[in-house]
């Protein structure tokens, strides 16, 4: 692996700072607040001994909805792993949970929260639309020619922000994860404050061109954000297509 000074516009950059863009995701996002990485400005990496690599990063991210952006930076942490636990990560995560936080990447940002835009109300309107009807059920978003109903992009938005839990996760050295497609999504009766959703999610490794499925259940509210209950990877799908991309 490079060390030193990176190109900011090749991969080894760039994961790094989509690593941090799936942190940030899972920190601040909502079905009214999406982070996504605008431009990596420069980047850093040097060995840790024998435990890993250290990436410094100087990036944009922009709210996919306002579309406003702001420049930051981080440090990001890979920790070291063997070709056979790589390939365990990746198979397992919710069964391995113990396996995953050894080796989650380790992100440090400087700043709080960057783009603190206001979505209290419409996340409020969304959140109690919802709350009555629980209803909610969709499928291929977006669709083949990358459409998305207005009124389902919220779902859109909430499947970025929580397939980031698994992005962050399963992100290594060796790969570069973009969320492609929801393929189904039902909203589940819940007895609590919070919306229940269960999700298929279709990832996207751009190193490996490979589409990844995973299956997972998880909570929302504008309060507590969202909590993962269950993920499950499926099993790999030889007919699945990306979306066109508008």
């Amino acid at each position: 692996m490079e060390t030193g000074v990176l190109n900011p516009d090749h991969y080894p950059a760039r994961r790094a700072a989509r690593v941090v863009q799936h942190y940030l995701n899972t920190r601040y996002g909502s079905p009214y607040k999406v982070f996504h990485l605008d431009t990596v400005h420069s980047a850093t990496a040097e060995n840790v001994t024998d435990s890993g690599r250290k990436y410094q990063v100087e990036f944009s991210v922009k709210d996919m909805i306002s579309k406003k952006s702001v420049k930051s930076s981080a440090e990001v942490f890979f920790p070291k792993l063997d070709e056979a636990t790589e390939k365990q990560l990746q198979e397992l995560w919710y069964q391995q949970q113990r396996l995953q936080q050894q080796h989650t990447p380790v992100v440090t940002i400087s700043c709080q929260e960057p783009l603190a835009i206001d979505t209290k109300a419409q996340e409020e309107a969304w959140y109690q639309q919802n709350k009555v009807n629980q209803s909610l059920v969709s499928q291929n978003l977006p669709d083949s020619h990358g459409h998305i109903e207005p009124g389902m992009e919220p779902l859109w938005h909430l499947g970025i922000v929580a397939s980031s839990f698994i992005m962050l996760n399963q992100s290594t050295e060796n790969t570069l994860y973009n969320m492609a497609q929801v393929a189904n999504v039902t909203q589940l009766e819940t007895e609590n404050e919070q919306l229940k959703f269960e999700y298929d999610i279709l990832l996207h490794d751009m190193v490996s061109q490979e589409i990844p499925r995973w299956r997972m259940q998880f909570t929302w509210s504008p309060t507590e954000g969202v909590r993962v209950l269950q993920m499950q990877h499926l099993p790999k799908c030889h007919n699945c297509k990306l979306p066109e991309t508008n």
